[in-house]
Parts: structure tokens; C-alpha cells; sequence
């Protein structure tokens, strides 16, 4: 069984693989902080609420944005598991030419996500993650990175939002009523929901153009169920694109 685990700045998602088959995943909340030793803990008690175990582990590979945890996570595998690691990162096999000018700046899960986007696709296509920011990462019809596009997530401006503005408080996102909201909860979710639609429609469509006016959008990331259902652009999620993306990763380096 793999385990694929796509460390981001405020979840963590951990998929369990049998052969090309997610047999489980779980999420839980990213510290940057976390030991080794922690990150072994957590993991142990997951997989044993599946009735699993680190025996049943044949391999781990894991993509960070955070990068103290990607070394944690090397850590947990050389003391706790028999398995060798692999952390997306400079070196690695991806299968996907990378046509950027700096290769060393492209975020692991970007580029995760844009290999299972193609994988999927097998064509010319974007992958939207709607995480801690918005990315949009473009393939070329023959399969190569072209870059993107990242704009702030919902949560960080939500959290903008009601830091500075004194009274406006938290709110649940959930579906307006209208666009003209009648409470300021009201109107809240409003602009945020529609705007953020907004802004990543018009994203979406100017990346659409330069790309010859045929890309298929894959949504994946938390906040995707949220947000794609007021957008124009987007139709498909897949909420386990980055851990597919893993798996792929690592096949073509360990067949």
C-alpha cells in the first residue's frame, strides 16, 4: 500500500493506495511545527482506525509546501517505516517538462496537480486548487508546465476581512439569497461568493484564450465545493487530484 500525503499550508490530505485504487483518505489541520515523532503518531492512529498499519506501507511520497515538514516527513519513514520516501522536489522523476523561466519555483503541489490534471485530460487543461491561495496551472496540449496563475484563497481574506474591519464578524460561508445582500451577513457572503466566482472566472477565461480557447478546467482543493457552483468556467471537481498526482509521481520513479 502507498501513502500519499499532499502537505499544504493549512491542511494536510493523506490518501492510502492499493495499486491505482484510493482506498482511504483522511484530512487533518498542517503545523508547521510538528516533529517526526508527531507526524508518526497521527498517522499510526488513522490508519488504524481502518484496521491498517505502517506493516501494511510498501512506499510513501509525499509533496509540501511547508518545507520543514517535508523533511519531518523523510524522518518519519527513515525511523517508523521500512519503506523508502520520495518528497516532490528538484531531482525527481515527473514525466512533465517544465516551461517556466525559473523550474526551481514551481510549488510541489502545483506541479502534482498539473501532472494529474494531464493524466486525466491527456490534453490541454488547467488545474484550479482552492486552497490557502487560488492556483491555476496550465498544461500544454503536449504536456508540458506552462505556469499559472495564483490569487489570495477565501479563508486569508476572510480573515483580512474581519481583522480590520471592527464590526464585521466571522461568518459560515453558505449559499446569497441574492447578490444584494439585506444584513451584513447577508452581504458578506455575497461579495465573497460572487466575487471570488468572478475573479476566477476572469482568470479562467483570459488563461483560456492564450491557450487557444479549448482548456478543460479540473477543480480540486477544500473550498472547491464551495466556490465552483457559482462559477461559469468550471464544471469539474476533483477533490482527490493531488493525491492521484502523487501516485503518478511515484510510479515513474519507482515503477
Amino acid at each position: 500500500m502507498l501513502l500519499a500525503i499532499d502537505v499544504g499550508n493549512t491542511q494536510t490530505h493523506v490518501g492510502a493506495f492499493q495499486g491505482e485504487t484510493l482506498a482511504r483518505h483522511w484530512r487533518f489541520q498542517t503545523r508547521a511545527g510538528a516533529t517526526r515523532d508527531e507526524l508518526a503518531q497521527r498517522l499510526f492512529g488513522l490508519l488504524e482506525l481502518r484496521g491498517l498499519g505502517f506493516g501494511d506501507l510498501d512506499g510513501l511520497v509525499v509533496s509540501s509546501v511547508v518545507p520543514p515538514l517535508g523533511n519531518e516527513y523523510r524522518g518519519l519513514a527513515e525511523g517508523y517505516l521500512e519503506v523508502d520516501s520520495l518528497v516532490v522536489g528538484p531531482g525527481i522523476k515527473t514525466g512533465m517538462a517544465i516551461e517556466i523561466d525559473n523550474p526551481a519555483e514551481v510549488g510541489a503541489d502545483r506541479l502534482v496537480n498539473a501532472i494529474a490534471a494531464y493524466e486525466e485530460v491527456g490534453d490541454v487543461c488547467v488545474g484550479v486548487d482552492f486552497g490557502t491561495g487560488i492556483n491555476f496551472d496550465a498544461v500544454s496540449a503536449d504536456g508540458a508546465y506552462l505556469g499559472g496563475a495564483i490569487a489570495p484563497g477565501v479563508e486569508i481574506s476572510l480573515t483580512a476581512l474581519t481583522e480590520r474591519a471592527a464590526r464585521i464578524s466571522r461568518i459560515d460561508l453558505g449559499e446569497p439569497r441574492s447578490a444584494i445582500g439585506t444584513s451584513s451577513h447577508a452581504a458578506i457572503q455575497s461579495g465573497v461568493l460572487y466575487g471570488f466566482a468572478g475573479l476566477v472566472d476572469g482568470i479562467a477565461r483570459r488563461i483560456n484564450r492564450e491557450l487557444g480557447g479549448n482548456a478543460r478546467f479540473i477543480a480540486t482543493g477544500g473550498l472547491a465545493p464551495t466556490l465552483v457552483p457559482y462559477t461559469e468556467t468550471i464544471t469539474e471537481i476533483d477533490d482527490l487530484l493531488t493525491l492521484k498526482g502523487l501516485r503518478i509521481i511515484h510510479e515513474r520513479n519507482h515503477g
